[in-house]
């Protein structure tokens, strides 16, 4: 069995032992209590485990940019960092093509959607069939600016819309 109760939980293992506490301290569990005592002190192990861990990756990268090439695993490293540039372009570019997809999903469901009340029409409609408004781009009775739907004056020119 691992020295850890919970070491193979990762955070799970301290956020029991922070629960434990908490059951301790509000009365609902026992402080002296032999398995939350033993599950508070795991949490603190695992804690400071993982502070030893982070402080030793800090040491780790400063030695290693003071003098790359005296390490084996320099060539390791640029292989891997050569890989995760590619990989977060990857995850970049699917990111960009889910919000272009999002975008066209957006403006294909705006076409027919009334601007008064939100109704999708079907394709041809000029009215909504939910309030009547009139669908789609309108424009400006004086210059034929477009408009943004319910528009009484126009931006362009000043002119009252009917």
């Amino acid at each position: 069995m691992a020295n850890d109760l919970f070491g193979g939980l990762g955070n799970l293992g301290g956020a029991l032992g922070g629960l434990m506490s908490g059951l301790a301290k509000s009365g609902l569990a026992p402080a002296d209590d032999p398995a939350v005592m033993m599950i508070n002190a795991q949490s603190e192990v695992a804690e400071l485990q993982k502070q030893e861990a982070e402080i030793l990756i800090e040491i780790g990268r400063a030695a290693y940019e003071q003098n790359p090439s005296m390490w084996q695993q320099s060539e390791k490293l640029t292989l891997i960092r050569t890989n995760l540039s590619a990989a977060e372009d990857k995850m970049n570019n699917i990111k960009a093509e889910q919000e272009a997809a999002k975008q066209a999903k957006e403006a294909e469901d705006a076409v027919g959607r009334c601007h008064s009340c939100g109704h999708h029409n079907p394709e041809g409609m000029r009215f909504c069939q939910e309030c009547g408004s009139k669908l789609g781009a309108s424009f400006c009775v004086s210059c034929g600016e477009e408009l943004k739907p319910g528009i009484r004056f126009c931006g362009a020119c000043g002119a009252q819309q009917s």
